[in-house]
């Protein structure tokens, strides 16, 4: 492999793995709050069980995170400097809000909300995870303003002087119609699987509970009160499945709240994709080309394009095998008009190959067009099989992890409980995974669908990566982050497999302590 391959593997790897810690941060510190407000609201104990449960698997996720983003910026320098000196200049203050609000909200927060249970009134502490969860979402909206920058440059200006690019309009750069439709849509996105892996996770506890016996009438009514855990009765069968008396209704809570957040995030990617990609195909009408395969425009001559669902063959158009469309559905998503035209990938390597920009009105892009000219015209085709099947493969799987979270709901309804049955275990692993790996390929096809640049139309990818570092530098810090990450993912499921076995821990008076010199104490 040559550098700008192994470089861009690096930064793949780097990125689908830290990516898949981030959209469990991002909607489970709102989840555990949620959770944490009922109990403050109620005193009901089974909410605070759910809490410091839920709240454990939070904190292992989040540090994972923090873990796996020091290092992909530790490879942003490394492999990447020539697009690191460029986006700096437009990126150094927003970046640095970035730490200011949201590194602050997080790391302070957080830490007084991990240690001060005992210590800070309860809606103090209360508040404590409020922000930690505020802040972890400020991050995201700095983070995605870069990137809708990469795949739609403005708010900034070319100095001929220095030949570089610089910012000029911070509120554009945060105004960005990428950003206005992909924060929602990621958020979004995040729900469907911070709630898959509650819903899995309460899911399989309730399966379990139930195949050991146990019912919300066994167990008896739950307690009212946090502080008092006396009458708490441990039930227990053969096998030594231990529950206390509010398990199965703390996990029917979780998992039909998760379940049904599922629904309506599903409701809501369906409906920020759809503007999504209307805002994709104005911008970079090649990715929505090579979404759907499609070499020869289509529409606007009434008839309209048509959606491919699925095929099998060659995805060049010329000899598919199997192939499901739904007619002029392209149009609509695309354009908004059932028979609006689409361009295809053939027509937009003839324009490349006139000079013709991405977006005739896109200032840095016009200023850009010298180097765009030069760049030739096969370049200008992203690898057509990953991205057609990461986006199907994207919108599939969210599809899949929903259908799954109805199903649970049919199984919640009037008291019940789900089935006591081995394809229920299995099923409840995959749960989570589905909307995991919906995310990573999202994000493989944001990327890919943009080739050859790593900023549309302004730089090309080529250009991005460091010019001083060797291919044998690259395999030998690729091969050492693959090792690193893999003992990551080792210590990751391990932990959080260990936890979830555990089940809801036992909770006892949650008292303010009043010794000034007693420190801080762990709530775990």
């Amino acid at each position: 492999m040559d550098q700008v391959t192994l470089a861009r593997w690096q930064f793949g790897i780097t990125t689908v793995y830290h990516w898949f810690f981030v959209p469990v941060t991002l909607a489970l510190s709102f989840i555990v709050a949620i959770f944490q407000t009922l109990w403050y609201r109620t005193r009901d104990d089974k909410y605070l069980r759910l809490t410091k449960f839920y709240g454990k698997l939070f904190l292992i996720n989040f540090a994972m995170g923090v873990v796996t983003g020091i290092v992909q910026e530790f490879q942003f320098g490394m492999n990447w400097s020539e697009y690191s000196r460029f986006v700096g200049d437009i990126f150094g203050a927003p970046l640095a809000f970035e730490a200011l609000l949201a590194f602050f909200l997080e790391s302070t927060f957080l830490g007084l909300w991990i240690f001060g249970w005992d210590r800070l009134p309860k809606r103090l502490h209360l508040m404590c995870i409020w922000l930690a969860a505020i802040g972890t979402n400020l991050s995201a909206i700095f983070i995605l303003a870069a990137n809708s920058f990469m795949q739609n440059p403005q708010g900034a200006t070319y100095n001929p002087l220095t030949d570089r690019a610089e910012m000029t309009d911070f509120g554009a750069v945060l105004t960005n119609p990428v950003l206005l439709w992909s924060l929602p849509h990621t958020l979004m996105a995040s729900w469907l699987t911070a709630a898959a892996l509650v819903a899995a996770v309460s899911g399989w506890h309730l399966s379990k509970l139930n195949r050991a016996g146990v019912s919300d009438d066994a167990a008896g009514a739950p307690s009212k009160d946090a502080d008092d855990v006396s009458g708490d009765t441990d039930y227990a069968d053969a096998s030594g499945v231990t529950t206390t008396d509010n398990s199965v209704a703390a996990h029917r809570f979780a998992a039909t709240f998760a379940a049904i957040a599922m629904i309506v995030a599903g409701v809501g990617l369906l409906i920020t994709g759809d503007e999504a990609g209307k805002i994709m195909t104005q911008v970079q009408p090649m990715k929505m080309a090579a979404a759907e395969a499609l070499w020869e425009s289509a529409g606007g001559d009434g008839s309209g394009a048509p959606f491919s669902v699925f095929t099998i063959g060659t995805l060049d158009g010329s000899r598919p095998i199997v192939q499901v469309e739904i007619p002029n559905l392209l149009s609509f998503l695309a354009t908004g008009t059932w028979d609006g035209r689409v361009q295809g990938i053939n027509e937009l390597k003839a324009a490349y190959a006139e000079g013709q920009l991405v977006d005739p009105s896109n200032k840095l892009q016009q200023a850009y067009a010298d180097h765009m000219r030069a760049w030739g015209v096969e370049t200008h085709t992203p690898i057509i099989p990953v991205t057609y099947w990461s986006f199907r493969l994207m919108i599939g799987l969210g599809m899949a992890a929903i259908a799954v979270a109805l199903l649970m709901l049919w199984y919640l309804r009037k008291g019940g409980l789900p089935p006591r049955a081995p394809w229920w275990t299995l099923l409840m692993v995959l749960m989570p995974l589905g909307p995991l790996f919906a995310n990573s390929f999202g994000w493989i096809f944001t990327e890919m669908g943009r080739q050859p640049w790593i900023v549309s139309g302004v730089l090309p990818t080529e250009a991005g990566i460091s010019p001083g570092v060797t291919v044998l530098e690259l395999w030998i810090s690729l091969i050492g982050y693959t090792l690193v990450y893999g003992a990551l993912a080792v210590v990751e499921v391990g932990l959080l497999l260990k936890y979830i076995r555990l089940g809801l821990p036992q909770v006892g008076p949650v008292e303010q302590i009043q010794d000034e010199h007693d420190v801080l104490s762990f709530a775990y």
